[in-house]
């Protein structure tokens, strides 16, 4: 609230700063660094970003989430085109071609558009920008090393270090982001490959690997582990997943190098018993008539309390209807708590209702 906030700002100086650290191959992450500074300089901080690249946004908007769900965006509706489905939907073309260097532009101007957005935020808080590599030197002492060559030593007494990530190495390959590349690689080739094979079936190599797939390239998933989606997801939505993406093209290798395991049985929370709640998206009106019903919304709530614990979603729209359950959790919502939410209908989100409404009652209205 506003009194939170006036409080909160009034127990520092005016002349304190905040010093955001990001370097190495990835910018500050898109989450923390530049957030935070904004946030610190909206509490009264002096906000300064300390940044190897010259480019803001983090991994995520510079070679990560936001130019990933361009292509993934626009390769699904290259697939939809050049596929049976728009016919099927009475849309009939009579030539799709890819123009892929253009499909490459939308995805750069997306992602400028965001970076001057940011640059605009830094501005509009008087957030300071400085292009350098940051080092903690002393006590309250951060020096950045400028890309000229000199050096800038600050003094501070809060540092938020937001380093992000580069690609880890793989033993035995070497990346020349041309023939072999990395997630960063992907999502600037130059062509589509007549085959690609992906090191690695979690998120996102399935994401990238499903992009190239839907523009044509014959596609395999090499993954260690013995199910597709990467460690800690949920078993069920991981054969589910597996299914939607085989029906569409994409090969596994599954169990490559597999040397074992240790499972607990289907990975319950130590201590505490739950329920599960599903629906199923072929049973949502708005999926039928989008003709778009892969996936379903699972539910998990604690058995005695009916607090919500987790939510898996798989199909459309999961990236706009798992804010609710995000909501849910910070909230300590119950999964009657959900069900009892009046949901606009015909929509996707009902889902979300019916399976709280299946994991607290036992039951849900429409499966």
């Amino acid at each position: 609230s506003e009194s939170c906030q006036r409080n909160f700002k009034n127990q520092w100086r005016a002349e304190e700063k905040v010093f955001a650290i990001g370097n190495e191959h990835d910018p500050i992450s898109y989450f923390t660094g530049y957030v935070a500074a904004i946030k610190a300089a909206q509490l009264g901080f002096k906000a300064v970003c300390v940044e190897k690249n010259e480019t803001l946004g983090g991994t995520c908007l510079n070679v990560g989430c936001i130019p990933s769900k361009a292509l993934l965006n626009n390769s699904h509706c290259y697939h939809m085109a050049h596929g049976k489905d728009f016919a099927s939907r009475g849309i009939e073309m009579s030539e799709v071609r890819l123009n892929l260097e253009k499909m490459m532009e939308q995805k750069g101007n997306a992602v400028k558009a965001l970076m001057g957005g940011i640059a605009h935020l830094f501005k509009q808080n008087k957030v300071a920008h400085v292009n350098g590599y940051g080092k903690i030197t002393g006590k309250n002492q951060v020096t950045a090393m400028k890309a000229d060559g000199s050096t800038q030593v600050s003094d501070t007494k809060n540092i938020l270090i937001a380093t992000g990530s580069k690609v880890t190495p793989f033993p035995g390959i070497t990346i020349d982001e041309d023939t072999v590349v990395s997630s960063t690689g992907a999502l600037s080739l130059k062509k589509v490959p007549e085959k690609m094979a992906v090191i690695g079936a979690g998120v996102i190599g399935v994401e990238l690997g499903s992009v190239w797939q839907r523009l044509g390239a014959d596609v395999t998933a090499v993954e260690f582990w013995g199910h597709v989606g990467g460690i800690g997801i949920d078993m069920e939505i991981s054969k589910n997943f597996q299914r939607i993406l085989h029906k569409q093209g994409f090969k596994f290798k599954l169990n490559t190098k597999f040397t074992g395991a240790t499972k607990k049985s289907d990975g319950k929370i130590d201590g505490i018993e739950y329920k599960v709640g599903k629906f199923p998206f072929a049973a949502n009106s708005r999926a039928k008539t989008n003709a778009d019903t892969d996936g379903m919304v699972k539910i998990r709530g604690q058995k005695s309390t009916d607090r919500v614990l987790g939510a898996r979603i798989l199909g459309p729209g999961a990236g706009e209807i798992i804010n609710g359950a995000a909501l849910a959790l910070e909230y300590g919502a119950s999964c009657e708590d959900i069900a009892r939410v009046c949901h606009a209908h015909p929509t996707l989100s009902e889902a979300f209702r019916e399976a709280n409404l299946a994991a607290s009652f036992g039951k849900s209205i429409n499966f």
